[in-house]
């Protein structure tokens, strides 16, 4: 090709995409974008309103998309697809830490700032969240108390009250575990799911002996990928103590909580407590 020609493609101007459409766009029609982007509706006139109100709207849709995840996990291991419940998790590792990334914009509030427009949260808390419920809930943090919030609202509470009735993903962990030939007591593969998972000691065990096999295995792939999960939720929980803290000190939460000695509480918890203290006899 001649230089003259080359420089002439080169010069050429980039094809139009396509801009006319009968009714609304196609990314429109599949994103929603434009009822994303007009649910945000202040009740201050404080700038800073917006950004919390913001965040807080992108952490619930990634809460959707963690549910989302640990229940195509859970389903895949109750088919024992080991393979598929992987995946999920390790897609869910990454969400996560996009979702850990929302408290960025928070984590740096001045209790003057946050008191500029903390009153037009009302009673509502964080805690109150049906998505978040129902993340926990899957864990293995159940509690038939979290569901009285949302009582007025029939979808959720039923959405809710079936999760808590479920097996959560770790229940289906321990089944697995208990299929594949590892010990795990009948009071663990036939307890009353809807209560929250204690730790167990041959549990613990279970997961001691796979760890001392091949690292290679599915088992022990399944534990680290459940491990991941059950660090980044630990960091999730500590972001949120350490903004909060930052924002409004020891102050009751705006819910009626006992704000950061609540948090408190909760971050001392380890999601899937036998992988982590089976560490110490491997």
């Amino acid at each position: 090709m001649s230089q003259q020609a080359h420089l002439s493609i080169e010069t050429q101007e980039p094809e139009t995409p396509h801009l006319d459409f009968a009714g609304t766009t196609p990314y429109e029609d599949y994103v929603r974008a434009d009822v994303l982007t007009h649910l945000q509706h202040t009740l201050s006139d404080d700038p800073g309103e917006m950004v919390f109100l913001v965040t807080t709207q992108v952490m619930e849709l990634w809460f959707t998309v963690l549910v989302h995840e640990w229940e195509t996990a859970a389903n895949a291991l109750r088919s024992d697809d080991v393979p598929t419940a992987i995946a999920a998790l390790k897609r869910s590792t990454r969400e996560l830490e996009a979702l850990n990334a929302s408290w960025k914009p928070l984590g740096q509030l001045t209790p003057a700032q946050f008191n500029a427009y903390r009153s037009a949260l009302g009673e509502g808390s964080g805690f109150q969240s049906a998505m978040y419920r129902r993340l926990e809930f899957l864990l293995g943090e159940k509690s038939a108390s979290m569901l009285v919030p949302h009582r007025g609202t029939p979808r959720a509470h039923a959405e809710l009250e079936k999760a808590l009735h479920e097996p959560s993903l770790y229940d289906e962990v321990l089944r697995l575990l208990a299929r594949r030939g590892h010990t795990v007591p009948a009071s663990v593969l036939h307890r009353d799911v809807s209560q929250r998972h204690e730790p167990c000691d041959q549990v613990e065990q279970a997961w001691a002996a796979i760890y001392s096999g091949d690292q290679d295995s599915e088992l022990a792939r399944l534990g680290e990928a459940l491990t991941d999960v059950a660090e980044l939720v630990w960091r999730w929980r500590n972001d949120h103590l350490v903004a909060t803290r930052r924002a409004m000190g020891a102050k009751p939460g705006t819910g009626g909580s006992a704000g950061v000695a609540w948090l408190e509480k909760r971050a001392r918890k380890n999601v899937f407590p036998e992988l982590w203290t089976a560490r110490s006899h491997v």
